[in-house]
């Protein structure tokens, strides 16, 4: 039996300790399954991470007892020429007998100063807690559309991203490359010499059932507001009516309605996400 005056550690997760990982998991978010833990895990282990940072994340142990997670996402992102390095945390749970050291598992999950932090799927409860940790909003909320209603660029061509298509560089290729394995809509649009490419991820909302798209992946939303239509209706022809979007506020020139607090955003370091740019966060990456 476990003792609560046993040493507590605070260290990296190791690939020997994932079943009671995901065991833990399993019990602070009993709304996901085993093997949904078991799949996210499986997808940290392979996946390419930057040498020096933690593969999984970080746990509390006492005993040779698992009793708290904090799992972590670490990429190296490029943008207008200046490579960074992001941490998505992700699943954070501490048993009640040791809630009081869930401070702990923060404190090393966010001690590098140069990684931007985010939290894309924080609860309710914790929005006040994140902003105490120095987190700041950057989405408000999503916006819900329909987007084969809008007649912007008309004539514009869209058509699917191929696996290894020539004419995208690293990283975006390898970034599209990744995105359409996961099993996202990779999608390219053209107009008048104009390409732009849009990542979406097909999900299940209640009430409304299969029939949604999330934008998980743009240059910048404005593409998206100005591609509208074309997308819209090539999402429309494969039973995607429906497209969400985090965002601050209503998108002008879109039909749909804002949901302000509906899935807010957080971020924590010296580079600010972009909206709409979910590349290689838990919402791709384990579905969440």
């Amino acid at each position: 039996m476990m003792s609560t005056s046993s040493p507590l550690r605070c260290r990296a997760i190791v690939p020997a300790d994932l079943p009671a990982v995901s065991a833990l998991l399993s019990v602070g978010f009993p709304d996901r399954p085993r093997a949904y833990w078991d799949a996210a895990l499986d997808v940290l282990r392979v996946r390419e991470t930057p040498e020096e940072y933690a593969r999984f994340g970080v746990m509390l142990e006492t005993g040779g007892v698992c009793v708290g997670v904090l799992l972590q996402i670490f990429s190296r992102v490029v943008e207008a020429g200046l490579s960074t390095v992001r941490c998505n945390v992700s699943s954070w749970y501490v048993t009640p007998a040791f809630r009081g050291y869930a401070t702990l598992l923060v404190a090393r999950a966010v001690r590098h100063k140069e990684v931007t932090y985010l939290n894309v799927s924080p609860a309710q409860h914790t929005w006040p807690i994140l902003e105490a940790q120095g987190y700041s909003r950057y989405s408000d909320g999503q916006f819900a559309c329909l987007p084969a209603l809008s007649t912007k660029a008309a004539g514009a061509r869209v058509r699917r991203y191929v696996i290894g298509e020539q004419g995208f560089e690293p990283p975006l290729g390898s970034l599209l490359d990744a995105h359409t394995r996961m099993g996202l809509l990779v999608l390219v649009c053209t107009h008048r010499g104009e390409r732009a490419v849009f990542a979406f991820l097909p999900r299940e909302v209640k009430g409304v059932g299969r029939r949604v798209a999330q934008l998980a992946y743009c240059a910048d939303t404005a593409s998206f507001t100005r591609f509208a239509g074309p997308l819209g209706r090539w999402l429309l022809s494969k039973g995607l009516p429906l497209v969400i979007l985090d965002a601050r506020g209503p998108a002008p020139g879109l039909v749909g309605r804002f949901f302000k607090d509906r899935a807010p955003k957080y971020f924590r370091g010296a580079h600010a996400p972009r909206l709409n740019d979910l590349a290689y966060t838990e919402a791709v990456l384990f579905g969440a």
